[in-house]
C-alpha cells in the first residue's frame, strides 16, 4: 500500500486550458475553472482571479467525478478487510468523490443509528459517502427493515447486498414498502438454491478443473422474479452486477415496456472471462463470477445500446489470509476502486472507440441521477468540487503500487491500461495522484 494521500483544500484555484466533458451541461472544449474556498465559482475562457493559484491542465480532460454505486467499505465490523477512510482512499485514487456503502457490515446497515455513523465518518475524512440500508432487519430475509428511518438518517438505498430476498412474498412486501418511501432498490440476482456453494461459473472451465458451478440460471431466474414483481408494484429496481446474456436480454425487454428498472456492470465483467480462473487463483473468485466469453460479450452490448446503465466496481476487500484459503474455502470478491477508470478507457474508450462522454454517463452522470443527487454527475456553480483531471492516453500498469484500499486483492495486477485519472478533487480537496 502506498503512503497515505493527503488533500489540499482548495482556497483560490485556477484551472487553466482542460478540455471539459460535461454532457449535463452539454460542455465539450477547451476552457478555464474557477474555485474558491472548496466550491466552483464559474467557469469558462481566460479566467482570471487575485491572488489565484494555477494548474495548468493543457491535454488532461477535466471531468465530473466518478459516483461508484457498489462498494464495500466493511466498517462496522470488518474493519480488518477496509476501513471507511481507506475505502475513502482508495476510490479517491481511483477518481471516485462518492460512493454507496453496501449494507453487509456487522452489525448490518439496518437502523439510522449504522447510517448516521458511516456518514459521520466519511465527513470527517471529508468524503462523500451514500450509505445503502438493508431491506430485511439483518440481511435475513424475514422482517422489513426500518426504511423511513434510515432514509431520514440519509440512506440512498436498499438491499440485501449478496443475500438475494428468496421468498417472493417478502420481497414484495419489502419491495413496496420501499417504493412507498422512493427508495431505489439494488438487487443481487441470484437463486441461492441453484447457485448452491458454487465457486465459478459453470461451464466448460469448471469441469476441466474439477470445480463446482454457479450455473446462468441462478441470475437468470432472479433477474425474471423480480422484473415480475417491479411490473406488479412499479417499484424502482436496480440490478447489480449484470453478468449473463439472459439476464441481459430480460432487462432490455423490461426496458422496451417502460418498466422502472436500472442496471450495472462491473469492470471485471466486462474484461475478463471464466478462462482466468485457469491461473487457479482466488483473486478471480468473485460473485456473480466471471462468464463466458458470449456473456461478456452481451454485457458490453448491454451496455453500448443503454440496457445497462451503470459501471460499478462491487469493490469487495478481503484480508490476505482470507483469500490465501484453498479455493473452496476463499471469500467472494475483487478490489476495484483504483482500477475502474482504467478498465474502462481501455476497453471501452480506446478498446471499442466510445466517446469520452459515454464513460462520463456510465461512471458519474447516471449513477447520480439514479441515487437523485443532483449536485454530482456535473458541475454546478456554488456547489463543491468533485471532479477530476484525466489524461487519456497516459499508458500505465496496474499493480500493487496503486491500491490505497486495505486489502489487496485484485484481479487486474499486471493488466497493461491506457487512461488515467491524474487529479482528483473531492468535496473542494485537491489529491494529486
Amino acid at each position: 500500500m502506498k503512503n497515505k494521500l493527503n488533500g489540499q483544500s482548495v482556497r483560490n484555484l485556477i484551472i487553466r486550458n482542460a478540455h471539459i466533458i460535461d454532457p449535463a451541461n452539454g460542455i465539450n472544449e477547451v476552457m478555464d475553472l474557477h474555485i474558491k474556498s472548496h466550491r466552483i465559482v464559474k467557469w469558462g475562457k481566460d479566467l482570471a482571479a487575485e491572488e489565484a493559484e494555477i494548474l495548468d491542465a493543457k491535454k488532461l480532460h477535466l471531468l465530473p467525478g466518478l459516483i461508484d454505486m457498489h462498494v464495500h467499505f466493511r466498517e462496522p465490523g470488518y474493519e480488518h478487510k477496509e476501513t471507511i477512510e481507506t475505502g475513502a482512499l482508495a476510490a479517491i485514487a481511483g477518481g471516485f468523490v462518492g460512493c454507496v456503502s453496501m449494507p453487509n457490515t456487522k452489525p448490518a446497515c439496518d437502523n439510522a443509528q449504522v447510517v448516521k455513523y458511516q456518514i459521520e465518518r466519511a465527513n470527517i475524512i471529508n468524503f462523500n459517502l451514500f450509505p445503502a440500508g438493508t431491506l430485511t432487519q439483518g440481511r435475513e430475509g424475514k422482517k422489513i427493515s426500518e426504511m423511513a428511518e434510515m432514509k431520514a438518517a440519509g440512506a440512498v438505498a436498499v438491499t440485501d447486498d449478496g443475500n438475494w430476498v428468496f421468498d417472493s412474498g417478502v420481497a414484495r412486501r419489502t419491495y413496496e414498502y420501499a417504493a412507498t418511501y422512493g427508495l431505489p432498490i439494488l438487487s443481487h440476482a441470484e437463486d441461492q438454491t441453484i447457485a448452491l456453494n458454487g465457486v465459478m461459473n459453470e461451464g466448460i472451465v469448471s469441469t476441466k478443473l474439477g470445480l463446482r458451478g454457479r450455473p446462468n440460471a441462478a441470475e437468470d431466474i432472479a433477474t425474471a422474479r423480480d422484473i415480475e414483481l417491479v411490473r406488479l408494484i412499479k417499484c424502482q429496481l436496480h440490478f447489480q452486477h449484470v453478468s449473463t446474456r439472459g439476464a441481459v436480454d430480460m432487462i432490455r425487454r423490461a426496458k422496451a415496456e417502460g418498466l422502472p428498472v436500472t442496471a450495472e456492470a462491473t469492470p471485471h465483467h466486462i474484461a475478463l472471462t471464466d478462462a482466468e480462473f485457469l491461473r487457479y487463483d482466488t483473486f478471480y473468485k468473485m460473485n456473480p463470477p466471471l462468464r463466458t466469453e458470449e456473456d461478456r460479450q452481451a454485457v458490453l452490448k448491454g451496455l453500448e445500446d443503454g440496457t445497462i446503465d451503470v459501471i460499478a466496481t462491487d469493490h469487495a476487500p478481503h484480508a490476505f489470509e482470507e483469500k490465501d484459503l484453498d479455493i473452496e474455502q476463499a471469500p467472494f470478491g475483487t478490489i476495484g476502486l483504483e482500477s475502474a477508470f482504467g478498465i474502462a478507457m481501455t476497453e471501452l474508450y480506446h478498446g471499442r472507440k466510445w466517446k469520452l462522454e459515454e464513460i462520463v454517463k456510465k461512471m458519474s452522470l447516471v449513477p447520480a441521477e439514479i441515487l437523485k443527487k443532483q449536485n454530482f454527475g456535473r458541475l454546478k456553480t456554488g456547489e463543491q468540487a468533485n471532479f477530476v483531471l484525466v489524461d487519456v492516453n497516459k499508458e500505465w500498469t496496474f499493480s500493487e503500487e496503486n491500491v490505497h484500499s486495505k486489502s489487496l486483492n485484485s484481479c487486474f495486477y499486471g493488466k497493461k491500461l491506457k487512461g488515467k485519472v491524474l487529479y482528483t478533487f473531492a468535496k473542494g480537496y485537491q489529491y494529486a495522484l
